[in-house]
């Protein structure tokens, strides 16, 4: 008996493994490699609760408060 590790490029090649196994010419053994990678998620959604809305809500005001100030120096 001989072990084979494969990588499967086709969903139609699942298929024909599963067919070889119930007539007993092969037994499919799965591994798990590792954890998937997980797709990188936009910067906003990484920070999303990063703060309070109490702090979001004060940074807000300071921002307005900022852009009067530079516009009233212009």
């Amino acid at each position: 008996m001989q072990t084979v590790t494969i990588k499967i490029n086709n969903p139609h090649a699942l298929n024909l493994l599963q067919e070889l196994e119930a007539m007993k010419m092969i037994e499919v053994i799965t591994k798990k490699i590792g954890p998937p990678k997980k797709a990188k998620l936009p910067l906003s959604e990484r920070l999303a609760g990063s703060i309070s809305a109490d702090q979001a809500k004060n940074m807000r005001l300071e921002l307005i408060q900022m852009r009067d100030e530079w516009e009233r120096n212009i």
